[in-house]
């Protein structure tokens, strides 16, 4: 069983709202429900709803925490931008706080036949929602030198996209690539050997990149933060557990105009539907601490950015803990 990350920040943050009669919190990236397991230990009257597009995962996590609480949990198979249907369907239009743990989960990272580590060889698929899609070798094998170049260099932040793109439609007019080692051996190779002494593993960036374009991760999530936000009754509380730059930029870009006053800084008087929406409870975006990157490795390039709501949408009023009026 995998260590969530972070847990005793995110129960800290998720507290005060979560204590309230009725508390509803979403797990929007369930996994193995490390984190909800936590949640409903902390909080005897917490109701979770978790979400998850991995159908293996949500086998798991019902087997584990039905045993734990039977009557607080409801999981749903969603995308977590879909979390205004959920809800909507389930009648729960208010929640109190919303989690948001991102990236690869632990059972998928570890599961050899989803071909998530470039450290060994599998299939090369890569869908966060192994029952449908395209997979990753449909995007190596189908795409063409100026969009591969295009998601390595924009997804994976790769200096020599277009060397490793190019060397991937070569390899290719020989064979389709069908595992992840012909690919990692590829892209090693591709780089010029003095970039290959530093940053970890060459295929890194690579296997990222094509990561993030087969599960559409930075597209879901742009359209899953506003919608999180909406689904918040007033003190409401938000985190997002990021694990690389570019999630963690979205993240701020997405959320930050919720923490603005919709009029000009010099005018005296701030309408009650121009306030600020929001209010951060991190400031920037937090590390985990030195002792838990050395007793869990996967925490250590995670950040952490939480937030609480603190008014209605423009034109509308917001009780505390509910609806709409």
């Amino acid at each position: 069983m995998h260590t969530p990350v972070l847990t005793g920040r995110v129960l800290e943050l998720l507290a005060p709202a979560l204590r309230a009669p009725g508390a509803v919190v979403v797990d929007a990236t369930l996994g193995l429900g490390g984190h909800t397991a936590a949640l409903l230990a902390e909080f005897p009257e917490l109701q979770v709803i978790g979400l998850d597009r991995d159908l293996d995962a949500l086998a798991h996590s019902e087997r584990r925490l039905r045993g734990l609480a039977p009557d607080r949990v409801r999981l749903v198979h969603a995308v977590y931008d879909e979390i205004g249907a959920v809800l909507a369907g389930l009648g729960q239009p208010r929640v109190h706080g919303v989690l948001f743990d991102l990236g690869v989960s632990s059972l998928q990272l570890d599961t050899d036949a989803r071909g998530f580590a470039y450290s060994r060889d599998a299939p090369l698929d890569m869908r966060m929602d192994a029952s449908h899609g395209p997979t990753a070798a449909d995007v190596v094998n189908g795409y063409d030198v100026g969009r591969l170049t295009r998601i390595l260099r924009d997804y994976g932040e790769e200096r020599f996209a277009r060397r490793i793109a190019e060397a991937i439609v070569a390899a290719r007019a020989t064979a389709p690539f069908t595992t992840s080692a012909r690919l990692a051996d590829l892209v090693r190779d591709a780089i010029p050997a003095p970039a290959r002494r530093t940053g970890g593993n060459p295929a890194k960036r690579t296997f990222q990149a094509l990561r993030i374009e087969v599960n559409a991760e930075l597209d879901v999530l742009a359209r899953a933060l506003p919608a999180a936000f909406d689904a918040l009754a007033i003190g409401g509380r938000l985190i997002v557990l990021s694990y690389h730059s570019l999630e963690d930029r979205l993240v701020k870009r997405q959320l930050q105009p919720y923490a603005e006053t919709l009029v000009p800084p010099d005018m005296p008087v701030v309408p009650a539907d121009a306030v600020a929406r929001m209010r951060w409870l991190t400031r920037g975006a937090e590390p985990a601490s030195d002792t838990e990157k050395t007793d869990n490795p996967r925490a250590a390039s995670v950040r952490l950015r939480a937030a609480e709501r603190t008014a209605p949408n423009p034109g509308r009023a917001q009780s505390p803990t509910g609806g709409a009026s």
